[in-house]
């Protein structure tokens, strides 16, 4: 394994720690392999060696190569700069994808505290955005971001439709960032249909790393279920990125959308609101609907079949149909007949 740091800004004492594996040889079927960039919390005043070194070992275990930015503190953390060192060492990374291993779009950024709101500005504000980000405890409401200075911005008003997907934890009892930062990105995602996962934990202290012992005291009150958010968060990487498989990288079983809403154009994993109200989406699969109409029971008998689109409209046309196992050996058909269709 290479293991080494590489200074980018030597009078800001930034630098990026690189720990990466190798691929092929024993390591049969496997070319290449997803990253993760870890930013240690720390207030914007120290980046925390229990958020570093002791988080990259078992993503390095599950096959990921990791890096690790020191980014900048202090009086050099005024914004955007911390921000622009995450972008220089995201824009390393996929530059030297190919010497050091890495799928240039299967990258996630993870963070902690103050960490976690650099990673939530990563996901939400960058040019070299990640292709998913598992933010900690993080620190996200403008309020709260302020208390670390008066330049950090709020993270959930900026969330769009590039946002990439999260995956959210934290303690209930946590008194030095309050729960309402998580909840209120879970909302902004939720907004735009962004996938995402978040688990919030009865109670515990912030920082509490990995949650294993060799990080914190032996006698720090928590759940011993709160360290299960590596192993989760590990598994929703390989829902979302792919497993390991002959050469590649499995097919993903997580969507980044729940829906293709806003794409620019239709398709099966529309919803039915959305497809059913475009004049031409329905023309072109007049035939489909008109198989719904017959095989699709009523909710109630007097419902006509416009309301029954109403009432289910919220599910993608995919979900409708694998449901009631209509036309599913259609599917390729049907998707590049919804792909010609402008989504308006």
């Amino acid at each position: 394994m290479l293991y080494k740091t590489i200074v980018l800004n030597r009078k800001r004492h930034v630098s990026l720690t690189i720990m990466v594996q190798e691929v092929g040889g024993e390591f049969r079927g496997v070319t290449a392999r997803p990253a993760v960039l870890i930013l240690p919390g720390g207030g914007y005043m120290f980046c925390s060696d229990r958020e570093a070194e002791p988080v990259a070992m078992p993503y390095l275990k599950a096959g990921f190569q990791a890096f690790i930015l020191r980014y900048s503190l202090r009086e050099d953390s005024a914004w955007p700069q911390p921000l622009k060192d995450y972008e220089q060492a995201m824009a390393l990374i996929r530059e030297h994808a190919e010497e050091w291993h890495v799928i240039p779009d299967r990258i996630a950024v993870i963070g902690f505290s103050a960490g976690g709101h650099l990673a939530g500005a990563a996901a939400a504000m960058s040019v070299n955005r990640p292709n998913a980000a598992i933010l900690g405890y993080p620190v996200l409401r403008k309020e709260t971001a302020q208390e670390l200075g008066q330049t950090k911005p709020g993270i959930p008003e900026h969330v769009d439709e590039k946002t990439c997907p999260c995956f959210l934890f934290a303690t209930r009892t946590d008194s030095v960032v309050p729960i309402q930062n998580t909840l209120d990105m879970m909302e902004a995602l939720n907004r735009f249909q962004t996938s995402f996962e978040c688990h919030i934990y009865a109670y515990g202290p912030h920082g509490f790393s990995t949650g294993d012992h060799s990080v914190q005291s032996a006698g720090t009150v928590i759940p011993e279920r709160a360290s299960a958010w590596v192993e989760d968060s590990i598994a929703w990487l390989k829902d979302l990125f792919g497993e390991f498989g002959d050469g590649c990288l499995t097919e993903p079983v997580c969507r980044a959308r729940i829906n293709d809403d806003a794409s620019a154009w239709l398709s099966l994993d529309c919803t039915i609101g959305r497809v059913y109200g475009n004049p031409e989406a329905r023309r072109a699969l007049e035939d489909v609907f008109a198989v719904m109409e017959e095989k699709i029971v009523r909710f109630a008998p007097e419902m006509s079949f416009d309301e029954m689109m109403q009432a289910v409209s919220r599910m993608t046309m995919r979900e409708l149909l694998q449901e009631r196992s209509l036309l599913t050996d259609r599917f390729p058909e049907l998707d590049e007949a919804l792909h010609r269709v402008p989504n308006i």
